[in-house]
């Protein structure tokens, strides 16, 4: 199956509330609650070679997503699990994305949703690297947003929110526009937080720095990288990082289920080395979710 192909007119099949439908047939009402008030979670995960890494994590994630947007997805996170594994089987996909995402329905309308019916739907599809090939080798060249990541006290920021994507998209379409690859994001209080989409790493003199995910998400693919890092020997810091820093580290890097570990060349003035210790990490996360090596 291309990317390339519209996502709502492919042949294949979707997973929706319990079964197995035809992927064109995979349809909601234009007056779901979600499509006006964004009241929606999701997750993305990848397969390799016909295996989700680190699928039952996301699947509780899912659900509690959905908690902190007041909703119970009426699926056991085991159930979740097995509907991502039917997709794969049913699209017959090794290597794929796969995309379950929950939502509230048509049955009210309005800020309330009381009433709404909860939906699951799970989507597979193959979707290559993320970024393209070619910024494995050169590095992404990131504009410096003018949307910041929301203080905790505003929005659901430890939830996986749809709505929190609004401003990523917004950043994404207007860094394209001016010919950057991506957008590095500030929080509301002017310190470094991530990519549209994924968390984002630093090394100077041998160390590891992320910024602490006090108002996004502390990703499944960043504590993995985490993990291995400290496998290695290398420390791994977290703490506040301010822009200023950003001068003194010498190379920098993205990490997210669809982006997996893909380096940075340039963040707005700053410039970084697609460096050994980038890639070394990369080629240890590709061997990982590849089962080369051990995830104990």
């Amino acid at each position: 199956m291309s990317d390339q192909q519209n996502y709502d007119d492919r042949d294949g099949w979707i997973w929706l509330d319990g079964k197995l439908v035809p992927w064109r047939e995979a349809n909601v009402h234009v007056l779901t609650h979600a499509l006006h008030y964004a009241s929606s979670v999701f997750e993305g995960q990848r397969a390799y070679g016909g295996e989700i890494f680190e699928l039952t994590k996301h699947s509780e994630r899912l659900k509690k997503s959905g908690e902190i947007l007041g909703f119970e997805i009426p699926y056991s996170v085991a159930q979740i699990d097995e509907a991502c594994r039917e997709v794969l089987r049913a699209n017959d996909l090794q290597d794929a994305y796969v995309r379950p995402v929950a939502w509230r329905g048509s049955e009210q309308m309005g800020v309330s949703a009381q009433r709404s019916k909860i939906h699951l739907a799970v989507a597979a599809w193959y979707w290559g690297a993320y970024f393209g090939e070619e910024a494995i080798k050169k590095g992404l060249n990131l504009a410096i947003s003018p949307w910041r990541r929301p203080a905790p006290y505003t929005a659901p920021v430890q939830s996986k929110a749809s709505g929190l994507y609004m401003i990523c998209t917004m950043a994404r379409h207007e860094v394209q526009a001016k010919g950057y690859d991506d957008a590095l994001m500030f929080d509301w209080r002017g310190q470094v937080a991530e990519g549209t989409g994924a968390n984002a790493f630093f090394i100077k003199d041998g160390k590891l720095y992320t910024p602490t995910p006090d108002c996004f998400l502390n990703g499944i693919t960043r504590q993995t990288v985490m993990n291995l890092a400290r496998r290695r020997g290398i420390e791994v810091i977290e703490r506040a990082i301010w822009p200023d820093e950003l001068e003194s580290f010498e190379q920098f890097f993205l990490t997210g289920s669809a982006a997996e570990v893909t380096p940075v060349r340039a963040a707005g003035p700053w410039n970084f080395e697609v460096g050994d210790l980038t890639m070394q990490l990369r080629k240890d996360y590709l061997d990982l979710v590849n089962r080369r090596i051990s995830n104990s």
